[in-house]
C-alpha cells in the first residue's frame, strides 16, 4: 500500500469512526500540496462509494486573509463538493452526523458551460461562464484536534474539511448587482446576527472563481458545465449547536436556511 492510499484509507477511517487526531500520522501525512490533492482525489472516490452519488463542483477554502495567516500560506485551497452532501435550503440535519458544525454564509456560482483551460481567467473574464448566483451556507467539519495547526496540505487531503453544502434559489440575474458590496449575514435562531459582505472574499466572490479556474487544470481538473463552486465564507464563523437553525441572508438575492436536529 502506498503513502496516498495509506492516507485516503486513514481519513476515510476517522470518517466512519468519528475520530479526531492532532495530526495525520507522519508516515502517511502529505509532503507538499500537489501530494495533498492526490489524497483528495482517493479520500473522495472513497467518499462516494460509501455515500453513493458523484462529485458535482468545488468548495474554495481560504479566501479570507485571517484564514491564510492562519495557515501560513499565501493562496487558498479546493475541495470537491458532494451530491450526497448538497441540500436545498430548507434541510434538517441530524447535528450527531458532524463532529464540528463551522457554518459559512458563502456566494455559491452554477457554471453554464465548459471553462476553458487555455487561458488565464480574471473577475471580468470569468463572467460568461457563470449561468446563476445561488445564496449559500457551507458546514465545515474536520476530525482534528486544532485545523490551524495541521498545514494546507492536510487540509487539502481531507477534501479542504467539508461536511456539507446548502444552497437557495438560483439568481440568474446576479450580474446587476455589486458583489463585492452585497452585503451578507448570517442569524442565528432569529437573534444573533454576524454580518459580512462579499469584499470578505479575496475581494470579491469572482476573484475566486477566477483563482479556481486557473487553479484546477495544474491538477488536471476543469470548470464544467453544471458545476456548483462555493466561493468562502463572507461572514465570521459560527460553530452551530444541535438545535441550531441558521439563516444566510443576501438581501435581494435570496437566503438559504438549515437547521441542526439535536
Amino acid at each position: 500500500m502506498n503513502r496516498i492510499t495509506a492516507a485516503a484509507d486513514y481519513l476515510m477511517g476517522l470518517r466512519r469512526g468519528r475520530r479526531r487526531v492532532p495530526h495525520l500520522p507522519s508516515d502517511i501525512a502529505p509532503r507538499s500540496l500537489e501530494e495533498g490533492y492526490l489524497i483528495q482525489n482517493a479520500f473522495v472516490g472513497r467518499l462516494i462509494a460509501w455515500h453513493g452519488g458523484r462529485t458535482c463542483g468545488y468548495k474554495i477554502a481560504c479566501t479570507s486573509r485571517v484564514a491564510q495567516e492562519a495557515l501560513g500560506v499565501s493562496a487558498p485551497l479546493f475541495g470537491r463538493l458532494l451530491t450526497a452532501t448538497c441540500y436545498m435550503s430548507g434541510v434538517s440535519l441530524p447535528a450527531d452526523d458532524y463532529l464540528v458544525r463551522c457554518a459559512e454564509v458563502e456566494f455559491g456560482f452554477l457554471i453554464g458551460g465548459d471553462v476553458p483551460t487555455d487561458r488565464h481567467y480574471t473577475i471580468e473574464t470569468i463572467r460568461p461562464w457563470v449561468a446563476a448566483l445561488l445564496p449559500a451556507m457551507e458546514i465545515v467539519d474536520h476530525r482534528f484536534v486544532d485545523w490551524q495547526k495541521v498545514g494546507a496540505a492536510t487540509l487539502a487531503a481531507d477534501n479542504a474539511i467539508h461536511g456539507a453544502w446548502i444552497y437557495g434559489s438560483p439568481v440568474p440575474d446576479w450580474q446587476c448587482f455589486d458583489l463585492a458590496q452585497q452585503q451578507t449575514c448570517l442569524i442565528v435562531n432569529g437573534r444573533q446576527c454576524f454580518p459580512g459582505s462579499g469584499a470578505a472574499v479575496l475581494g470579491h466572490p469572482l476573484a475566486a472563481l477566477a483563482w479556481l479556474a486557473n487553479e484546477l487544470p495544474r491538477y488536471g481538473l476543469s470548470l464544467q458545465r453544471g458545476d456548483y463552486v462555493s466561493t468562502g465564507l463572507t461572514t465570521a464563523i459560527y460553530l452551530a449547536q444541535p438545535g441550531d437553525h441558521l439563516r444566510g441572508d443576501f438581501g435581494s438575492l435570496g437566503q438559504v436556511e438549515v437547521q441542526f436536529i439535536p
